[in-house]
């Protein structure tokens, strides 16, 4: 394709920058849309991935048809099979009559598949059906049924990762990806990003009856240096906060300052965000409670056969590297350390520990319920508390747990926190 039908269609679409990557991204989308193999999109949150399903299906042969959007991650595991393929009447609690699929509804057209990185193990197999043959079966249903989509995804998953962890099918990947398409970060765009910044700024004071917000050269070189981890969307974001609150309309590069977390994703915890830094990845939220859950038990363990061996007046020995744990370290870390017993005149030969039976009894028992901690309490809380610290925001909280919206939906009903 030449620049300018890159142009005519970037104008169309409405799509902003001139990157070579974004370009290229482009020109695949456009040449392979006469076509009807699958084309799987990557990229990560934000990056304005779901522009390229609708090029595809524009410039196809199928462009009368229908082009279904549907976000596999915001549907629920228990009815995503409903929703994709259909259900007879009967066939769960709840269906009251016949009804079609998305499949069913899209024959003849295109059906975009967003974050199919999210869809369980199950539905990923009546999807390769569908790739293979173009068979489903209705849920509650034994007839097979065929339909004619042409099938684009999209995923800002690493499906590699998914793959090697059990979460994905490879040869689910294999039929999604014919033609793969990399649509790249803002942060690797350059001077994009202060082409989207003058867009947004001239929508927000068309939509708002205002003067256009502009950037100062100093401004424009931090916006453009800045890695934007919520990409297109999070600049959009930043450009209608500035537009509303600040007065003046000359933007500065401390007034931009004021309006980008600083605390970017090498910095986060890496039990929540799964950081590469510490070279292990908790992308499933029960993976990460397992492993918590794990070391704490671990932990909890060690501490309760030291308090019982206090009480029975033995002498116990703490490894130098247990030192490094805050229950019980000793005064010198560099050699094993013995934690002497003292007696007292009035103990009758017993240890200073059991002079406070109650206490220890108490503490005791404290440890043996952290023990004993369930795994669905551990859980809980931990949703608990991403709720509170986003005031309730459910995508905020299912980001910072890094799970998925509609994982995040079906735990907040699971344990009645809503």
């Amino acid at each position: 394709m030449t620049r300018a039908e890159i142009q005519q269609v970037k104008l169309r679409f409405g799509i902003i920058g001139n990157d070579e990557n974004l370009l290229h991204a482009i020109d695949t989308a456009m040449q392979v849309a006469p076509t009807d193999v699958s084309v799987l999109i990557t990229g990560e949150s934000g990056v304005g991935k779901e522009s390229f399903p609708q090029i595809i299906h524009q410039f196809s042969r199928r462009k009368h048809g229908k082009y279904i959007a549907v976000n596999c991650g915001a549907i629920p595991e228990g009815t995503i099979d409903s929703e994709l393929f259909g259900h007879e009447k009967g066939a769960f609690t709840g269906a009251i009559s016949d009804r079609k699929g998305y499949f069913s509804e899209a024959d003849g057209g295109t059906i975009f598949l967003d974050e199919v990185g999210e869809l369980p193990l199950p539905t990923q197999a009546r999807l390769l059906r569908v790739l293979e043959n173009g068979e489903y079966i209705r849920v509650g249903s034994s007839k097979v049924e065929k339909t004619n989509v042409r099938i684009v995804a999209a995923t800002n998953v690493n499906l590699d990762r998914a793959i090697a962890d059990g979460r994905f099918r490879e040869d689910l990947y294999y039929r999604l990806s014919t033609v793969p398409i990399k649509v790249p970060p803002l942060r690797e765009r350059g001077d994009d990003a202060a082409l989207l910044f003058r867009k947004f700024a001239s929508d927000f004071a068309e939509k708002y009856r205002m003067p256009a917000i502009q950037l100062t050269d100093e401004a424009k070189r931090m916006l453009i240096n800045y890695r934007w981890p919520g990409n297109v969307r999070q600049l959009k974001n930043v450009t209608e906060q500035i537009s509303i609150i600040e007065t003046d309309r000359d933007v500065t590069a401390d007034m931009l300052r004021r309006y980008l977390p600083q605390q970017e994703q090498g910095q986060r915890l890496p039990a929540l965000f799964g950081a590469k830094d510490f070279g292990q990845s908790f992308e499933g939220e029960r993976e990460f409670l397992y492993k918590m859950l794990y070391n704490l038990n671990n932990e909890v363990t060690e501490l309760k056969q030291v308090v019982k061996k206090l009480m029975a007046g033995e002498q116990v020995t703490v490894a130098a590297e247990a030192t490094q744990t805050p229950y019980y370290a000793p005064a010198s870390p560099s050699t094993d350390t013995v934690i002497p017993i003292i007696q007292h005149p009035a103990a009758n030969g017993r240890s200073t520990a059991s002079l406070h039976n109650d206490d220890n009894i108490q503490d005791t028992e404290a440890v043996e319920d952290a023990e004993t901690m369930s795994l669905d309490e551990v859980e809980k809380e931990m949703i608990k508390k991403a709720l509170e610290r986003n005031r309730g925001r459910r995508r905020a909280a299912a980001k910072e747990l890094n799970i998925s919206e509609r994982t995040l939906y079906r735990k907040i009903k699971l344990y009645d926190l809503e």
